[in-house]
């Protein structure tokens, strides 16, 4: 199984985000700070502020959501994802961008955290 950490401002946020808007399921919960879903063989590691991913480094460089690596979700229908999401009140980075591979937008989740919804030609 593939595995991606995010870290999030808001635990509860980013659990109801992926669950509810993204269709993952809460596998794991631990306390506020950290929670495990899943979908389609993937496990997002959503650790909030309190968690050890969190914490300074040695250089003091405190790590922080938000940054341009993503996960990727394929999605049949990237206009209807994008409807529904405006609809929720998510916010994109871009608007739907083809190429010849395919459609492919940056939505982010409550922490600022990208993901690349993509479908394919």
């Amino acid at each position: 199984m593939a595995v991606v950490r995010y870290l999030v401002a808001d635990t509860d946020q980013a659990v109801a985000f992926y669950a509810d808007l993204l269709g993952f399921t809460l596998q794991t919960r631990i306390g506020p700070a950290f929670a495990i879903v899943e979908r389609d063989g993937l496990e997002l590691w959503l650790s909030g502020p309190q968690t050890s991913a969190a914490q300074p480094m040695p250089d003091g460089r405190v790590p922080a959501p938000g940054g341009w690596n993503r996960l990727v979700l394929e999605v049949d229908d990237i206009e209807e994802a994008v409807a529904r999401l405006r609809d929720a009140g998510a916010q994109f980075r871009n608007e739907p961008l083809s190429g010849p591979g395919g459609t492919q937008v940056l939505v982010e989740d409550p922490s600022g955290n990208p993901i690349e919804l993509f479908s394919a030609r």
